[in-house]
């Protein structure tokens, strides 16, 4: 399954951003079920970011998300409010 995580970031706030984002890819990494993750920003919005990462199935990325709350809890009000968890229907290698 994908996982997306945006966010809206200010200037101001992106070293501080890119800093805790990184430190809950790591977190992730340690979970069972973590394939990979990636923290991207957007070429035509640069306030724009996303936490990306695929995992073996929903359940291990929900528990996830409640190992990392404490690192993730200072992004939150950067967080878009929308659906993050993505089945995978079609894959290509």
């Amino acid at each position: 399954m994908l996982a997306f995580i945006r966010y809206s970031v200010p200037d101001a706030r992106t070293g501080e951003f890119v800093a805790s984002a990184t430190g809950i890819l790591k977190l992730f990494s340690l979970q069972d079920g973590y394939r990979d993750g990636q923290l991207g920003r957007s070429a035509d919005e640069p306030e724009l970011w996303a936490l990306v990462s695929r995992w073996e199935g929903a359940g291990f990325y929900r528990r996830a998300l409640s190992a990392a709350r404490m690192e993730m809890y200072p992004l939150m009000t950067l967080m878009l409010n929308e659906p993050s968890a993505f089945e995978v229907v079609v894959s290509e290698p």
